[in-house]
């Protein structure tokens, strides 16, 4: 980032925290024997207790935050979201809705009131919150919003036990979070990509890949039937296969799980013009590639490789119910009505921010494409609307 960045604005107590966990990371790198896996570096960056990104206080999301996710844009994806619940409840005879990663609560917030609306209130709604400073600011928003549902409302530590009642699972931008191995092909073979000490601060260094990765990688370019060219860098989430499986294990029978992320099926995620991978930081409403600036106050993630994704799923025996870009999953779920509703009787501001909203979620250019959805399930057969209208599991 170039001096005119708001990076200079920090506060002393910010920098502090992020010289800390650099401190840290850099004793770590030593420990290793001078690098670290990319994976264990992006690891340490957003969840070391209380030093993270995710593990400290700090505003991460809004306009106060660095990034603002589609919750915080609009209602819209959250009441449509309700609508698809709620058919998918109404099929199970009720049940819990089970929401992991849940920001500032705006989505539980939002989709509680709409499925009241519906009459259709789950029996509970369960956010998976590991973070105190995001916990509290979660039961603010729902005390403001919501406030005569809160007895509703439970916040969970760990994925809960499996033998419950069936449920809707939400995930909105949770994978995009998983740490992940960065890789670089180099003379037929493949090197990873650690990080090492670089004067004051940090920086890449290439080292051997461990046979996770390299199996990962084997595998991608079997995959796509064609190596990969000569210094094509990107990056695998090895981890995905143990953390659905710990999903699968927690996934009462009958129950739908909906992952919301940017992403790409895997002939799309490893195009030979995508040579640089994916890899993508956040800092005050700057994205950039530098993982290494001012680690724990920025966000770093990768794009989601759903067709890794689905295989990981199937393994553990989970069905893969559906997939399909965001946009027509959201008109299928009933984004019409809901903007429809929002509409009715509103000043002309708010109608043209519904309009807004419904552009921002659904156009190719802006979310609509990028973003996919991917329902996973267990001996789930009712209706899902969201894929009506399109549905393209054979692309996985």
């Amino acid at each position: 980032m170039d001096e005119t960045d708001p990076a200079r604005e920090l506060d002393a107590e910010a920098l502090r925290t992020s010289e800390q966990l650099s401190r840290r990371i850099r004793a770590a790198v030593t420990e290793a024997g001078g690098a670290l896996p990319f994976e264990a570096y992006m690891e340490r960056a957003l969840y070391e207790p209380g030093l993270g990104y995710y593990r400290a206080g700090a505003a991460r999301f809004g306009a106060g935050g660095d990034f603002v996710t589609a919750p915080e844009l609009t209602p819209l994806l959250a009441r449509t979201l309700a609508r698809q619940a709620a058919e998918i409840l109404g099929h199970l005879g009720g049940g819990d809705v089970v929401e992991l990663g849940p920001g500032t609560g705006r989505l539980a917030a939002e989709a509680l009131a709409e499925l009241e609306a519906l009459d259709r209130l789950p029996r509970r709604w369960r956010l998976l919150e590991v973070s105190a400073a995001l916990r509290q600011e979660q039961e603010r928003t729902l005390a403001a919003r919501v406030p005569h549902l809160l007895g509703r409302v439970e916040w969970l530590e760990r994925l809960p036990e499996g033998d419950g009642p069936p449920a809707v699972w939400l995930a909105n931008e949770v994978l995009d979070a998983l740490p992940v191995r960065r890789f670089v092909k180099r003379g037929g073979g493949f090197r990873e990509l650690g990080v090492a000490a670089t004067g004051d601060g940090l920086g890449w260094a290439e080292i051997e890949p461990e046979p996770a990765l390299t199996e990962a990688v084997r595998e991608i370019e079997a995959r796509l039937e064609a190596p990969l060219p000569e210094g094509y860098a990107s990056e695998v989430c090895t981890r995905l296969p143990a953390f659905l499986r710990g999903i699968a294990e927690a996934l009462p029978p009958g129950s739908v799980a909906l992952w919301l992320d940017y992403g790409y099926p895997r002939r799309e995620y490893y195009l030979p013009e995508r040579r640089g991978g994916t890899l993508l930081c956040h800092f005050r409403h700057r994205a950039h590639d530098d993982p290494f600036f001012y680690p724990g106050l920025q966000d770093i993630t990768a794009f989601v490789d759903f067709t890794a994704v689905a295989d990981a799923a199937l393994a553990c025996g989970l069905e893969v119910l559906g997939y399909a870009p965001q946009g027509p999953f959201l008109l299928g779920a009933g984004l019409d009505a809901c903007a429809e509703a929002a509409m009715a009787g509103a000043a002309t501001p708010e109608r043209i921010a519904v309009a807004q909203g419904v552009e921002r979620l659904t156009h190719a250019g802006d979310m609509g494409e990028r973003f996919k959805v991917m329902a996973l399930g267990r001996g789930y057969d009712g209706p899902l609307s969201g894929f009506r209208l399109v549905d393209r599991r054979a692309t996985l």
